[in-house]
């Protein structure tokens, strides 16, 4: 009988594993994929710690994020390539220098962050 019961609760036990589990090698369908312009708020408010220096709509240390925007636009510009400091600057060229303190950040993110980061900043365009 106790050999019974000790089975009853292995087989218990074992089945009832968390909802929160993953199989092996399977994502977790608690993430969601983000677009190119959450990946690139995400890194522009935290990793990326752009929030120092820009700020939407106005100018702080550096241009306006909208600034940006237009300007790179119109110039039909590369903001990845200038992050990846492949690309001399088209806004504000006098805080390059100050900018330039930042590419050892942007020039470790990925490809797919400094297009999510260029995707955010399109974004902000008016």
């Amino acid at each position: 009988m106790k050999k019974i019961a000790l089975l009853a609760c292995l087989i218990l036990i074992i089945s009832c594993k968390k909802e929160s589990q993953e199989a092996f090698g399977q994502p977790n369908p608690t993430e969601v994929s983000q677009t190119p312009e959450q990946l690139g708020k995400s890194i522009f408010e935290g990793k990326g710690n752009c929030v120092a220096c820009h700020k939407i709509n106005e100018k702080l240390v550096g241009p306006s994020v909208q600034d940006i925007a237009k300007i790179y636009k119109a110039q039909n510009g590369d903001i990845v390539s200038f992050l990846k400091d492949d690309a001399k600057p088209l806004v504000d060229p006098s805080q390059y220098e100050v900018m330039k303190t930042n590419f050892a950040l942007t020039k470790a993110m990925s490809d797919e962050e400094l297009k999510g980061l260029e995707a955010y900043i399109y974004s902000k365009i008016k």
